[in-house]
């Protein structure tokens, strides 16, 4: 196993674990009968602050948590590879501020629950960072992953699905949390890798042109000699 290999593996646990606990809080709730709906996040109510840490663990029913599981899993993935230094960091920053953005700004009398808020801020971050550093690599796989979540965009407008209880306030604001840490770590982190033809284009830039032809001078005309025979 190659040092890459390695570095996709390490990338991989802590976003394992998380979708485990996921996991572990739905058979568990199903196991013993047990809903945990009221750890969910109520907004403006002092008992709904619980809901900014516990509600991205909880989940309406199976089909809800298995539409969070992948995208989760694979974007937490992204940033631990890519960001392996800032990626505790921005994963637990991502997870607050939505939550606590959700319980300051979201309306009615909801619950709010899922994961899907931290999805999109994750995506929204890579590709955000993608952009400001010009890393190909983000912007692609990112733009893959919501091309097959399609929820991580279309989730913020609640009128295109009227009969579904969708949080577009968890969805908008993982999405402006993830822009927001993009910028903000916009000189953080590994820097932009450079590939080979890149590298060549600069190289052809700092050199400048040689003109070795003896035959032209600054003034562009050539230099004419004429050589001639001596009489004897």
């Amino acid at each position: 196993m190659n040092e890459d290999q390695r570095k996709i593996i390490r990338s991989m646990m802590v976003p394992f674990y998380l979708v485990l606990a996921m996991w572990l809080v739905k058979f568990y709730e199903i196991i013993f009968h047990h809903d945990l709906s009221g750890f969910g996040l109520m907004p403006l109510k002092p008992a709904g602050l619980i809901g900014i840490i516990t509600s991205p663990l909880l989940h309406e029913n199976f089909a809800h948590l298995f539409a969070n599981t992948l995208p989760l899993f694979i974007l937490a993935s992204l940033i631990f590879y890519f960001y392996r230094e800032l990626a505790w960091m921005t994963i637990i920053l991502i997870w607050l501020m939505t939550g606590l953005w959700v319980w300051v700004f979201a309306r009615g009398e909801y619950v709010h629950i899922g994961a899907s808020g931290i999805v999109n801020g994750l995506a929204s971050f890579l590709f955000c960072s993608g952009i400001i550093r010009r890393d190909n690599r983000l912007m692609s796989v990112t733009l893959l992953v919501t091309f097959l979540y399609g929820g991580i965009v279309w989730g913020i407008f609640p009128q295109l699905f009227p009969n579904k209880n969708i949080s577009w306030e968890s969805h908008l604001m993982g999405l402006l949390a993830g822009v927001v840490l993009a910028i903000y770590y916009r000189n953080a982190g590994p820097p932009r890798k450079q590939y080979s033809w890149e590298l060549e284009e600069e190289d052809e830039e700092d050199e400048e042109p040689e003109d070795n032809d003896p035959s032209h001078t600054d003034g562009g005309n050539p230099d004419i000699r004429y050589f001639y025979k001596k009489d004897d």
